[in-house]
């Protein structure tokens, strides 16, 4: 190597377009999951009410691939991780605790903001369909009880945050995994995922048949496969169909009727739970859970597919890398605009069956806006404190 070579600044990496195909997936899904949030909650008595359900199970249900598809990609990114652990910890854990504390905060002001255009609690409920009865009272000892707890948990004015707890706790956790990932065989991770693919049976097991297993009791909770459980397994995931080359027409052939069985499973679970009279919010979760078998089933198809898709126009390219770029920002907003866009389509009279879809194309896109234009305005370090 010559001198020149050794000074020579690194080239940049080729961008891998694809990642950013999985990433425009899992947005558009997340803000289709939660636009189905105003037709699950819809309060009894109101018209249609039936109907109104239907539809935010049958659309509910399809899109829980969402979190686990944004937890593949961080592993498939970030795996094995490589470099001292301090720089890591920081440059990761800081570009998400600025966003989410500023817009937390946000969230918890927003019923008080709303008074003062006139905005009642009905009005808070349009726009956050989840809303306690400390929100809906609008009150600013209240809102600020909650913005105390934010260190502990999220609250119900902005349930989309639980997701930011659990992505630092990945963090933390990513530089231990990772020094077996790099050492461990193909074959070894191979055994991980189906150690972990075992316990996704376990919500099902825990209600309909004992909530303890394998040595679990009321003075213990980590049972034998505890370990191998979580969102750790969606890491895992990530980073090993990043390097499983099947043909489109394997991937379809397998992928196809994968899917369609991880959501009938996922949707006649969900209407069976919520159909009952005595229905909890953890029976009509259960379905739902992430870490279950039915939504990896969801969740594998659309990962290998998405890395099928191949993007050779520059300005698509160019917008991809964009919504990459915006991503957090977008996640941190869009959940104040998707109560707004069901209101808009019902506003234009959309059928029933196409408010959920549409109305999150119109979240998304207006989300989208919103902080692509600030990050324009706004100084890069500010960009990256309040939009990440």
């Amino acid at each position: 190597m010559d001198n020149n070579s050794a000074t020579a600044p690194a080239a940049p990496k080729e961008r891998v377009v694809w990642y950013d195909v999985v990433r425009l997936a899992a947005m558009y899904i997340l803000v289709c999951c939660h636009s189905a949030d105003p037709f699950n909650y819809v309060p009894e008595g109101s018209a249609m009410v039936a109907d109104i359900k239907f539809w935010g199970a049958l659309w509910g249900s399809m899109m829980r691939a969402c979190v686990p598809l944004f937890v593949m990609l961080t592993g498939a990114l970030l795996l094995p991780q490589r470099g001292p652990v301090g720089p890591f910890y920081k440059k990761r854990i800081s570009r998400v605790f600025w966003p989410f504390l500023i817009w937390s905060v946000i969230y918890c002001l927003f019923p008080v903001l709303l008074r003062l255009p006139g905005g009642g609690p009905d009005t808070v409920r349009d726009f956050i369909p989840y809303a306690d009865q400390d929100f809906l009272a609008q009150s600013l000892p209240l809102s600020l009880k909650h913005i105390a707890r934010i260190p502990l948990n999220y609250s119900s004015i902005d349930v989309h945050m639980w997701y930011i707890y659990m992505i630092i706790g990945l963090y933390l956790y990513i530089p231990i995994f990772s020094a077996w990932v790099e050492k461990a065989s193909r074959n070894a991770k191979k055994w991980f995922l189906i150690a972990w693919g075992v316990t996704l049976v376990f919500p099902y097991y825990n209600y309909f048949i004992d909530p303890y297993l394998w040595g679990s009791c009321p003075w213990n909770q980590f049972g034998a496969l505890y370990y191998f459980a979580g969102f750790n397994g969606y890491l895992l995931l990530g980073h090993y169909l990043k390097d499983t080359e099947w043909s489109l027409k394997k991937t379809l052939l397998i992928g196809i009727p994968m899917f369609v069985a991880g959501y009938l499973m996922t949707f006649a679970g969900f209407r069976h739970m919520t159909l009952k009279p005595d229905c909890t919010e953890p029976m009509a979760e259960l379905f739902w859970t992430f870490n279950s078998i039915n939504v990896v089933m969801m969740v594998i198809p659309i990962f290998l597919i998405c890395k099928k898709i191949q993007v050779r126009n520059e300005k698509v390219k160019a917008l991809l890398a964009n919504l990459t770029a915006c991503g957090f920002g977008i996640y941190m907003i869009h959940y104040l605009l998707i109560g707004p866009g069901i209101l808009l389509t019902r506003a234009l009279h959309i059928p029933l069956g196409a408010q959920i879809p549409i109305g999150a194309l119109g979240a998304l896109a207006v989300s989208w806006l919103i902080v692509a234009a600030a990050k324009k305005i706004l100084s890069p370090k500010a960009g990256r404190v309040i939009f990440g």
